[in-house]
């Protein structure tokens, strides 16, 4: 057997995740790979850091992109900040707060669930009932914005809530980075980690993480050695940490590192709050065109993901047929349903380079034309006149 080079096919990606990637960031990964110790290379590690400050809108020192996805800047959070013993409250309203309590549970200590209805946000009055129960818990763990449903939580309240009763905070911002608004330090967000692959249309495989002081003074002062080597931020910051002169820890990933580079300096050029403006419209956008259809949400407006929009699917319909079907003859991409919204929902994501309005109206017209023939009832052409309709009231396109 003889095996050829790997092609690809072109395809418009707007589930929830990854995203569409930009041209500028895949051609930035074919740059000349150098060291990882290269001083060229550490002025470039020092320019991610402040680029990361920047979107994660924090001065922390700790900010760092972790060499590995997303779920591993989660369990950098977790081994690091949680020792066996201690009691850490999760929050969980879909399939990832799950993910957060499983990592409390491997690192042996004891997670406190507070547990919400999948496509409701956290209930602030019952974490606070948690923490009053709880008085000796260390740490709060919550998703702000829960990729699984497509709801956002109210992640400053939350962290007041946990300042309150003297516990950190460990954030999941893997879906909301540049695409909804979020600010560590002005909310007061202890440990929060993201991933490259959504709203700053970079390749996967990146997991920005960022730490406050409290919560570095607590890494230092472990009674325990943290259970992952690889992950022990005692031992990454001699690597990433501040100065010219690096310790060797890992060979870092370096050209993914530069479609991370490319990415942020990306975010700079078009504005953090532009950016999230632009996710908020479009959603508005597509939100127009799907109720055109007759088509409705999961969850209520004012807990909606701009960037990541959760669908129900109407009555009589086969969803999996139909994102096959949008697969195989439109090369588009959307999420299916995740754990109790499986065969309920289809999540279409509106992330970074994907969110624009040749991509929702893609989108639009591949559903209803694929919808139709499966026998459900839509005014044709209703979508794309409510999305023109929305643009205008928008004022991206003349009268």
């Amino acid at each position: 057997m003889t095996i050829s080079s790997f092609n690809p096919p072109i395809r418009t990606l707007m589930g929830p995740g990854p995203s569409d990637v930009h041209p500028r960031i895949l051609s930035a990964m074919a740059r000349p790979t150098i060291g990882h110790l290269d001083p060229q290379f550490v002025v470039m590690m020092d320019e991610i850091k402040q680029l990361l400050q920047y979107v994660f809108q924090t001065k922390n020192e700790l900010t760092i992109p972790v060499s590995a996805p997303g779920s591993a800047g989660m369990e950098t959070c977790f081994v690091n900040l949680i020792e066996p013993g201690e009691k850490v409250v999760v929050c969980q309203n879909g399939a990832f707060g799950g993910r957060m309590k499983e990592n409390v549970e491997r690192v042996g200590a004891s997670p406190i669930m507070v547990e919400d209805e999948w496509g409701k946000a956290i209930d602030l009055n019952k974490v606070e009932d948690a923490l009053k129960a709880n008085p000796d818990a260390s740490v709060l763990a919550f998703v702000h914005a829960e990729t699984s449903t497509g709801v956002q939580s109210d992640a400053k309240a939350l962290c007041e809530l946990a300042r309150k009763y003297d516990c950190l905070t460990i954030v999941d911002a893997v879906t909301s980075l540049t695409g909804t608004p979020l600010k560590v330090d002005e909310w007061g967000i202890d440990a929060i980690y993201s991933g490259t692959q959504k709203c700053m249309s970079c390749t996967p495989g990146l997991s920005p993480v960022s730490f406050s002081d409290k919560a570095v003074e607590r890494i230092k002062s472990r009674k325990q050695k943290v259970q992952s080597w690889f992950l022990d931020l005692n031992l990454v910051m001699g690597y990433w940490g501040a100065g010219a002169k690096r310790a060797y820890h890992h060979t870092a990933p370096i050209n993914p590192l530069y479609a991370l580079h490319e990415a942020l300096v990306m975010v700079q050029d078009e504005g953090l709050e532009n950016a999230w403006v632009r996710h908020d419209q479009n959603h508005h956008v597509l939100r127009a065109g799907l109720e055109a259809m007759g088509l409705r949400f999961l969850v209520n407006e004012a807990d909606r993901l701009p960037q990541l929009n959760a669908v129900l699917i109407p009555k009589g319909i086969d969803e999996a047929a139909v994102r096959a079907r949008l697969l195989n003859q439109y090369n588009l991409e959307i999420g299916a349903g995740l754990g109790s919204l499986a065969g309920k929902v289809w999540r279409i994501g509106l992330m970074g380079y994907a969110s624009n309005v040749n991509n929702i109206l893609l989108c639009l017209t591949a559903l209803e034309a694929t919808l139709t023939d499966m026998g459900y009832s839509c005014d044709s052409g209703a979508a794309a006149q409510a999305v023109n309709a929305k643009l205008r009231e928008q004022n991206r396109i003349s009268a």
